[in-house]
């Protein structure tokens, strides 16, 4: 058991940022899922919850796939966030941050996915989506995930200055609005954070 451990843990290591690389690292999701079971939770838990480790792969893999168009962003000076709009288990929407190319102060991978899918669903309620996103929405896209009755957010790292979900503010559990998002934070919480501080850094 000792040296199956070792080994997920040697592959967990590997960042799933490459978007060429996914395809053939799936099995990199799988074994970082396998592993934070393992390490958080005792076999039995394992055994006895098998929808919660298929969860975790399905998470990890597709924020996998926000963290490739973060990618894609980041090479085109863009602020390197990424996102997958996600609806009955089909990928509907893929996005990143645009609003560098295109002066367009809206141009955030949120809001241009969800504009997406609600053109593929013909239906502005996303209720039955999940919306995997590398950061931490803003305000402006809180705002409009409540605007479109957004089923489930799952997202990467915090932004402690202007994030409007769990830190500065938290619109989405705000009793005093019209509807609640559901929220999973933290999911690949470092590869999202490090693609950020080498763009400040750079920018710096």
């Amino acid at each position: 058991m000792l040296k199956v451990i070792v080994l997920l843990w040697k592959t967990a290591r590997k960042p799933v940022i490459s978007a060429k690389n996914l395809s053939t690292n799936a099995n990199v999701a799988l074994n970082a899922a396998i592993f934070a079971v393992l390490t958080t939770e005792n076999c039995t838990a394992l055994s006895a919850s098998p929808s919660l480790l298929a969860q975790m792969i399905n998470d990890d893999y597709l924020m996998g796939l926000a963290l490739a168009e973060a990618k894609k962003a980041f090479q085109k000076g863009e602020t390197p966030v990424g996102a997958i709009l996600v609806l009955e288990d089909r990928i509907i929407a893929s996005a990143h941050n645009r609003k560098e190319s295109t002066n367009d102060p809206t141009a955030h991978a949120e809001l241009i996915v969800m504009r997406k899918g609600a053109e593929m669903a013909h239906d502005w309620r996303l209720t039955d989506a999940v919306l995997y996103v590398t950061k931490e929405p803003c305000i402006m896209c809180a705002g409009a995930m409540i605007n479109a009755r957004l089923g489930k957010l799952v997202f990467g790292c915090t932004d402690d200055r202007f994030g409007a979900v769990n830190s500065r503010y938290q619109l989405l559990h705000d009793p005093g609005l019209n509807h609640r998002v559901r929220v999973l934070s933290g999911v690949l919480e470092h590869e999202c954070a490090d693609i950020l501080k080498k763009f400040f850094n750079m920018r710096r």
